[in-house]
């Protein structure tokens, strides 16, 4: 048995949302304010019900709100299609079942005679129906002076006395219409679904007072004692109390003597029929809650707690907390878990450095998994769903796992992925195709795990072809947030933006940036060329020749990604493209141009006359005078190619860059020894490739 979705409706972010979860673990990724903290809270209020976790007006979709506050205003009547439906937030619990399973506890909630139906919807509903909607704007027509006309004020106030309490319904799968109110029909919900969570806000600190893992290890006892799994050691626990309470009560008996001598003599007790004593009565279940330490050894040292790093303190702290969530979900002997379990971990990153992220994301299934059994041979079911801002923790993940919360900036709508359906898109029926792309979704799941899961916490990326590009970029997106001030954008350095280094293949990713909807700018070459015949042992063969793109000859690119995100090799269509034709959206299958996209192919442009092939070319061609008179200080250039290069007004760049460049990372570094600051520009003395330059201005804009 085990939930196989969970749809949200309405509540804060999430508008019309719905989750998979896997049988097992299921990991949230998402930027942040795309809901996570939500999906928690949700679950939270709904699940686990009481008057601390009420739903306030503050739990309202935005949407939902605009409504409810226009037509309590008068400003707009309520839409005819809300009329006939209850307005508010709703959760369900999409639960499946096995012919294997247990189903003594759901037995109630079974709707279907299908023997193919093999699904229980729990529906937890808090609306407003239409009668109660009318007398909620009578009610504030009359009120509204008191609450200086703002019906927000009002609703705050008297949410609950329109809304009423929760609903909880059990759905026949195939209609809705047709359901059992468990709160009617008195259907207790712990037996079926048990809910628990551990927050990111977590206590711990490394103040000398701090003692929460000390305070934990009392609260593991309690739940171990509860559920009788430590019952040995239990007893022995109080039978050494009950020893100690006869020792300290001969003490006390001393000690407190002369305190009851002076009791007596105020007289109201008779010594002959009663005697006043002190004893010693230590409840085993009270003496660890501020009595114990947690401490480290450390060579023939004891240390205490706070004396460790934070990161470690976290880490134990968490190991803590899951024992006594597990302890609730096993529940004691004499009670039977529920069928289902969910277990919802929060940020494990917080306040713990990468190993400590890797070691808790490396050990978390089997930690639970061992946690799941019984002394009475019962196995609890469990599902875990755990929440993370870390690339750490990604790349040590299943990539199947993943659910990638996307949030739609236009619509603040927020909608799961899964990430292992984009598997699917990586096929073909053609197999020669499909090999093809098979390989490509197996090298994207080893890139991004290992090298790159930040892309899927960033706001915007830059792909780029090589070492040169890596080194300089980010210095020339400082140089362009200090020449190009815009009182409307938010500067290159201070965004999200993630640099991936692809080569000559960002088309491999070309799913995944649609998939995740990131806004991308490729750096890449125009590659120009042409093709001639040669003539090789009487043999008359093509040969492909690198040439300037202003080549009279040069009449193709040999880029791969060009070709195949514009779906053409000519030249002259590329030369001609101004910036918004380069801008590319996806529709359907196809990469289509549109000046509103949200992926931008950069590639050399003409400037001041000169049409470069590579970066290297363009940025020769804009920066002669940083090389200077001696090549000593770009010892990656080759000497002889350096002196004419600077030696002649009419050298040409392209040879320059196809002759002299040794190591392309060393030029890059060269570069930037070689830089030179004045006043607020600290790279004053070179200027950026046009073609950069007005990608970066792209990407900057929101």
């Amino acid at each position: 048995m085990k939930i196989s979705k969970i749809q949200i409706r309405n509540f804060r972010l999430l508008k019309e949302f719905s989750l998979d979860l896997e049988d097992e673990l299921s990991l949230i990724l998402g930027k942040n304010n795309t809901g996570k903290t939500s999906i928690l809270t949700a679950l939270d209020k709904f699940l686990n019900q009481s008057s601390r976790r009420s739903i306030t007006l503050d739990d309202f979709n935005v949407g939902l709100k605009k409504v409810l506050l226009q037509y309590l205003s008068g400003a707009k009547e309520l839409p005819i299609e809300n009329c006939y439906q209850p307005l508010g937030i709703e959760l369900k619990v999409y639960i499946e079942y096995t012919e294997q399973d247990d189903l003594s506890q759901v037995s109630s909630l079974i709707m279907s005679l299908d023997p193919d139906d093999n699904n229980i919807v729990l529906k937890f509903e808090y609306n407003i129906d239409h009668e109660q909607l009318i007398k909620l704007k009578d009610d504030y027509t009359e009120q509204s002076e008191k609450f200086d006309n703002n019906p927000e004020l009002f609703l705050k106030e008297h949410l609950g006395d329109y809304f009423g309490s929760v609903k909880k319904k059990s759905l026949l799968f195939t209609d809705e219409a047709v359901f059992i109110d468990l709160v009617k029909e008195n259907i207790p919900l712990n037996d079926i679904l048990s809910f628990n969570f551990i927050s990111a806000k977590r206590s711990v600190t490394n103040k000398d007072n701090d003692k929460t893992l000390s305070h934990q290890t009392a609260k593991i006892y309690k739940i171990s004692d509860e559920s009788n799994e430590q019952i040995d050691a239990s007893e022995k626990f109080k039978e050494t109390l009950r020893k100690t309470d006869d020792e300290l009560s001969a003490i006390y008996a001393d000690m407190f003597d002369g305190l009851i001598q002076k009791i007596n003599q105020f007289g109201g007790v008779n010594p002959t029929d009663t005697k006043l004593k002190v004893s010693s009565t230590l409840q085993h279940r009270d003496l660890l809650d501020g009595n114990t330490t947690v401490m480290y050894s450390h060579d023939t040292h004891d240390l205490p707690e706070h004396y460790n790093g934070l990161g470690y303190m976290n880490l134990i702290s968490m190991i803590f907390d899951i024992e006594m969530v597990m302890g609730k979900f096993r529940r004691s002997l004499k009670e039977k878990p529920a069928a289902i379990n969910l277990f919802f971990i929060e940020e494990p990153e917080a306040h713990t450095h990468p190993q400590m992220q890797y070691i808790f994301i490396k050990n978390i299934k089997t930690l639970l998994k061992g946690n799941r059994e019984r002394d009475d041979g019962i196995t609890i079911q469990l599902q875990t769903a755990i929440t993370t801002h870390s690339s750490h923790i990604v790349s040590e993940c299943d990539f199947d796992d993943i659910k990638y919360l996307r949030k739609n900036n236009s619509t603040c709508d927020v909608k799961a992925k899964n990430l292992k359906s984009l598997q699917d898109e990586y096929k073909s029926e053609d197999d020669a195709e499909d090999i093809k792309l098979k390989k490509a979704y197996k090298f994207l799941k080893q890139y991004l795990t290992l090298n790159r899961a930040e892309l899927f916490f960033a706001d915007k990326a830059i792909f780029i072809e090589g070492e040169t590009e890596k080194i300089l970029v980010p210095a020339m997106m400082k140089k362009i947030d200090q020449e190009f001030s815009a009182p409307d954008e938010t500067p290159l350095l201070s965004q999200n933006i993630s640099m991936v280094e692809v080569g000559a293949y960002s088309q491999t990713f070309e799913k995944f940036i649609d998939f995740i909807g990131v806004k991308s700018l490729v750096i890449t070459d125009i590659d120009s060329q042409y093709v001639r015949d040669s003539i090789k042992d009487g043999n008359t063969k093509k040969e492909t020749i690198k040439c300037k793109p202003s080549d009279p000859l040069a009449d193709q690119t040999s880029n791969a990604s060009l070709k195949f995100f514009f779906g053409n090799d000519d030249l002259a269509f590329y030369k001609n493209l101004s910036i918004n034709q380069k801008s590319l959206r996806k529709d359907g299958t196809q990469w289509i141009q549109d000046p509103d996209g949200y992926f931008l192919m950069a590639y050399q442009t003409n400037e001041d006359g000169y049409h470069g092939r590579s970066f290297e070319d363009a940025f020769f061609s804009l920066n002669k005078d940083l090389l200077g008179k001696s090549a000593e200080a770009f010892p990656s250039l080759t000497k002889r190619h350096f002196d004419i290069y600077v030696a002649r007004d009419d050298a040409c760049p392209f040879d320059f860059a196809e002759k002299a460049v040794n190591s392309k990372p060393t030029l890059a570094i060269e570069i930037l020894l070689n830089s030179k600051k004045t006043g607020d520009n600290e790279f004053s003395n070179w200027q950026v490739p046009s073609y950069i330059k007005e990608g970066l201005l792209w990407l900057r804009k929101n």
